[in-house]
């Protein structure tokens, strides 16, 4: 007899740890790799043909696995994110390219950008900095806003019997990153296992959200994560939209979902319409395969949330940690990882600009935003470059 779903997640999280332990007894199997490299998702962009791009790397966090993306050299058409949730948007007409391509069209443009300056001495960006080629006269604005200064943060937290002591344990270090954002910023959280919850609506005030991460279990229910990961993007219509706020889910889950009726390509076209990134923080459960133990492979699209939307993914811990845990606890400490995303979010701007009357001619147009010499900056999934090309098309009034 084949059990439920939600049961057979259950028991493989009660016997997980037990497991590992018997594995690494018998000779036969031995942990994997602790790092596996990560294939880069492609998004809506072109970068300049001319600039070197680069390659990513693995990073240790203190016994963390960080997995980023591997910049991606493809090209592909950037059309633009709905930053006014009230206007009806229209697909452009674009030819099929093959690439993941957002065709979204609105008023006013708005892409979350990560910087590399190399220059000696690196100093803040402001809109001087932008060098503009429109030759249509397409826009009839720029600005360029510090991704950190406000941020509107969305916590998803799986409710998984293995999850809850582990989520419980890193409260203090979570409302810590939020605390060192700007003085505007607000926060949210959400549980979720069938069904996604807002327990704690957004706010400056964290006592709220402080008292959000201690829950009990769902015993014997399955997950639905993609479907609070659409919840999550949805949170944020109930706030206006200043153009200089960030907003990001971090959404933490052992990967596996057996429930959602939402596709993760649905969620992310949502909040890339949205301008919402995904940091995921994927805390695995093992299983033995290839004669050693590995990491359980995640839902399809789970890491993408992450990779398609600008944010980043971490994979934390690997076979050899999780055997190290103490009896009835955990050591896993996600400290490096929010610290992580700080520092993320810090090299991050907003960049942004409207879309004058010429461009709405039902015509493509082209643009490029330059930056300073030796300053490179990456629209999401993308390489990382100098110069990077826009087009607007726009149906008339």
């Amino acid at each position: 007899m084949l059990l439920p779903a939600a049961t057979r997640k259950t028991i493989l999280s009660t016997v997980n740890t037990a497991l590992l332990r018997y594995f690494v007894q018998n000779s036969a199997f031995s942990p994997s790799p602790q790092v596996e490299r990560a294939s880069g998702g492609e998004v809506a962009g072109r970068q300049s043909p001319t600039p070197p791009r680069s390659r990513g790397g693995e990073q240790y966090l203190s016994g963390l696995v960080r997995l980023p993306f591997l910049k991606a050299t493809a090209v592909c058409l950037l059309i633009g994110y709905i930053a006014a949730p009230q206007l009806h948007a229209q697909e452009p007409r674009e030819p099929s390219t093959g690439d993941d391509v957002v065709k979204v069209s609105t008023d006013l443009l708005v892409f979350p950008i990560r910087i590399r300056d190399k220059r000696p001495q690196a100093t803040a960006l402001t809109e001087r900095d932008l060098l503009l080629r429109d030759e249509d006269h397409a826009t009839s604005g720029l600005f360029l806003y510090p991704g950190a200064d406000r941020v509107a943060l969305v916590f998803a937290l799986d409710q998984s019997g293995s999850l809850r002591e582990i989520v419980s344990q890193q409260r203090e270090a979570a409302l810590a990153l939020f605390g060192r954002f700007g003085e505007r910023s607000q926060v949210a959280v959400i549980h979720f296992a069938e069904k996604p919850s807002l327990v704690a609506s957004f706010g400056r005030d964290t006592s709220a959200a402080r008292a959000a991460f201690t829950f009990p279990v769902k015993a014997n229910q399955h997950t639905a994560i993609f479907d609070a990961a659409a919840a999550a993007v949805k949170t944020f219509d109930t706030l206006p939209h200043p153009r200089s706020e960030r907003r990001i889910v971090i959404l933490i889950s052992d990967g596996l979902d057996n429930a959602s009726n939402i596709k993760a390509g649905a969620v992310i076209q949502s909040a890339l319409q949205k301008q919402v990134s995904f940091y995921v923080i994927h805390l695995p459960l093992f299983a033995p395969r290839d004669g050693r133990l590995a990491v359980r492979p995640a839902a399809k699209g789970f890491r993408d949330l992450a990779e398609k939307t600008g944010g980043k993914y971490f994979l934390v811990g690997d076979a050899t940690s999780a055997l190290l845990q103490p009896a009835g606890g955990t050591n896993i400490d996600l400290t490096p990882v929010f610290q992580a995303i700080e520092d993320d979010l810090k090299s991050q701007y907003l960049l942004g600009f409207y879309a004058g009357d010429a461009s709405r001619d039902d015509r493509r147009h082209r643009l490029t935003v330059s930056l300073p010499k030796d300053v490179e900056y990456q629209l999401a999934g993308g390489g990382y470059s100098r110069t990077h090309e826009f087009f607007i098309n726009l149906p008339p009034k």
